[in-house]
């Protein structure tokens, strides 16, 4: 492969909802370019873009992808994300690399949930958009009622640029507005020049196209001074001027091109591959980057080849054979093949090895990868949102912002002795997957694994068994409980025991009563030496190993104070095992008649959805023993406060994403404990009981 300067490479994220022709419309521009010498499909599991086995088994994408293609002198790199929300982390690395999103759009389905979230994330990050319209050649498609959505959702940005000439029900002919030419194609993607519609086409086609040019004029004079007033003139734009529109608008973000490609025949695929090269911007054509200097200072990188280096690892792929794969975007300077950078977030030597371009699963080596272009790496120390720098400038780049994983489940080894090949299995997805968790439950001691949803978990158990062999079960996590007293009782312990030569002797008469601590409150109060000082301490030690079980259902015990009173002891049997011993029996009976209770761990959440859902997502919560505690207007929402009990929140998820459909978030975060109301306790105790056998 040539190498390309920043003005010859296109870095193009393809976005959009669930199954609405992402990585089919990815598999038709490399078919149509020449970089794959097959029209793959999804259903078939060979594509180039979704190559990896869970893919092709679930057949949908789950990562994102990149193929890179050559295409008339320029080097486009295509980057597939997957439209399922459980693998948003993976759009927000393809999104972040790329200066283009093409957003596609079913024309069966219309404008979705994911439609929406590609936009705003791509608007978010000052990034280029272009709708594609797909599938217009289905019998239930209508293009015209997606554009219609498309204008209201997105407002006025939105402007054709190829539409279909639809007849019965069916597409006769593409309009290209730019050329003002009609074209038909061949089962093969090969277009042939048609004569422009008429009226005799459709009723109103010829109103549609004449209002299309309308807007489509307007759109493009709204980019220039000079172009604005010819068109108050009634001056026609020439087809230069349109592409010079088109492409400064786009790249400021005043137009969002809409194209209309098919599935069958690959129409307009090859216009698609023209608008490319000529609308959307290249990396020399973007605003600079904010850097931050090793000083703390603010700098700017502007995809200058001759300026020191600077690259940002946006993706990283755990394999295991080839190793680590590093993704990186070159945002400064020249990236070179066996050549020595500094880890900016390490202040570390990295040294890089080979370099390649890829195209899915492909490789081919290149000795230098320009400011602008994306290459990947293999076998280096640097993860995701790392930057690599030449030596004599240090600057790294904003981390990519990801989900925080909401979905969690306790993990555990299928087999006893591969606890060291599932960590070190889970430590490499975690170095791959940015919105997986992984910790120990302080309370509990069991593993929790955290993704964004149930799917997400699955795939991550999947891929860790083909992957590194190492096979888990995923279970529901366990609640931290506790328990507690809630009256004053005072109670005596005593241990003696007799076996030939020296006996064991403790005795004492402890206060027990409810206070406000997680940990153990001891105090002692003994007139008279009835139990000497240096047992006091194991009488403190008896009580804290006791506080480990409650007696009701065995969990830990807070909120605990112990005043050892009184007791006796014996000059050659007592010993400071003896009246832990004692204590421990105390505290037992203490525990059984100070009124015991079961305290339930309470959660803070903060829900952000969209107002129409509010009144259902309060109704589940209510559901879910929740209080709201207030409501607060956000960006195209509002955002629900309130106080849930964390044995309630397992399936919250799932039931937000169905209520909001998949435009909700949360977080939730453990606030404090509170008693388990009474008609739930049997059920805890017996949950207890089962898991103790």
């Amino acid at each position: 492969m040539k190498e390309y300067s920043a003005e010859s490479i296109r870095n193009i994220a393809v976005a959009g909802h669930s199954g609405s022709g992402k990585t089919t419309l990815a598999e038709s521009l490399l078919f149509k370019a020449g970089a794959s010498d097959r029209l793959g499909k999804t259903a078939d599991g060979n594509t180039v873009c979704d190559y990896d086995p869970e893919e092709i088994k679930r057949k949908a994408s789950l990562n994102a992808s990149l193929a890179a293609f050559e295409y008339n002198n320029i080097k486009v790199n295509l980057l597939d994300a997957p439209g399922l929300f459980d693998f948003e982390g993976e759009s927000c690395e393809a999104i972040n690399a790329a200066d283009t999103v093409l957003i596609t759009v079913s024309a069966k389905s219309g404008v979705k949930v994911g439609t929406e979230k590609a936009y705003e994330k791509a608007a978010a990050a000052g990034k280029a958009k272009m709708f594609v319209v797909t599938k217009v050649d289905d019998p239930d498609a209508n293009f015209y009622n997606v554009l219609t959505d498309l204008k209201t959702v997105f407002g006025p940005t939105v402007c054709p640029v190829i539409v279909p000439v639809i007849r019965d029900h069916k597409v006769v002919s593409y309009v290209n507005l730019i050329e003002m030419k009609a074209y038909t194609y061949d089962n093969n993607g090969n277009a042939v020049e048609t004569e422009m519609p008429t009226a005799e086409v459709s009723e109103k086609m010829e109103y549609r196209i004449d209002g299309l040019i309308a807007a489509f004029s307007e759109a493009v004079a709204e980019t220039d001074d000079e172009l604005m007033e010819k068109f108050f003139e009634g001056e026609a734009f020439t087809q230069k001027e349109l592409v010079q529109g088109l492409h400064k608008g786009m790249n400021t973000g005043v137009i969002t091109p809409v194209i209309c490609c098919s599935d069958v025949t690959m129409g307009c695929i090859d216009m698609l591959l023209k608008e490319i090269e000529l609308l959307m911007p290249s990396p020399a054509d973007c605003p600079a980057v904010i850097a931050n200097t090793a000083d703390g200072d603010i700098t700017e990188t502007s995809y200058d080849k001759s300026a020191s280096t600077a690259a940002f690892v946006f993706k990283t792929i755990a394999d295991p054979f080839v190793g680590k794969m590093s993704f990186i975007k070159v945002m400064d300077g020249q990236l070179k093949a066996n050549g020595e950078y500094v880890n900016a977030a390490t202040n570390t030597p990295e040294k890089i090895g080979k370099l390649y371009s890829v195209c899915g699963k492909k490789q081919t080596e290149v000795s230098v990868a320009y400011a602008g272009d994306i290459v990947a790496a293999v076998k280096i120390g640097a993860s995701t949102n790392d930057t690599l720098c030449s030596a004599d400038r240090v600057v790294s780049y904003d981390p990519i912002v990801f989900p925080a994983p909401c979905y969690k489940m306790a993990v555990r080894a299928k087999t006893q002795g591969d606890e060291s090949k599932i960590s070190a299995g889970l430590q490499k997805l975690l170095d791959e997957d940015k919105t997986l968790a992984l910790y120990q439950d302080p309370s509990t001691k069991e593993q929790i694994l955290a993704g964004l949803g149930e799917q997400h978990l699955e795939v991550a158990v999947s891929k860790l068994k083909n992957k590194f062999g190492a096979d888990v079960v995923l279970s529901v996590p366990k609640i931290a409980y506790k328990e507690t007293i809630r009256k004053k009782v005072k109670c005596e312990g005593k241990h003696k025991k007799q076996s030939g030569g020296h006996g064991q002797y403790g005795h004492v008469w402890i206060e027990f009563e409810p206070c406000i601590s997680d940990t153990l409150v001891f105090e002692e109060k003994v007139f008279g030496g009835a139990v000497p000082k240096n047992y006091f301490p194991a009488v403190e030690k008896g009580l804290q190993d006791s506080m480990a079980k409650g007696v009701l259902a065995g969990f830990p015990v807070t909120g605990l104070k112990a005043i050892l009173v009184d007791g006796s002891y014996h000059p050659v049997d007592s010993s400071e095992m003896a009246f832990k011993t004692a204590a421990s029996i105390a505290y037992k009976e203490g525990m059984r008649q100070a009124d015991p209770a079961i305290l339930e761990p309470i959660g803070r959440l903060l829900v952000t959805a969209p107002d129409d859902n509010t009144g259902d997502i309060m109704g589940d919560l209510n559901k879910r023993r929740g209080r709201v505690i207030g409501m607060n207007p956000v960006n195209k929402g509002t955002e629900i406060e309130a106080e849930v009990p964390m044995r309630e929140m397992q399936s919250f998820t799932t039931q937000l994403r169905q209520i909001t459909r998949g435009k909700g978030s949360f977080t939730f975060e453990f606030l404090r404990y509170e008693q388990l109301p009474a008609n739930l306790v049997s059920d805890v105790i017996l949950s207890a009981d089962n898991n103790a056998e």
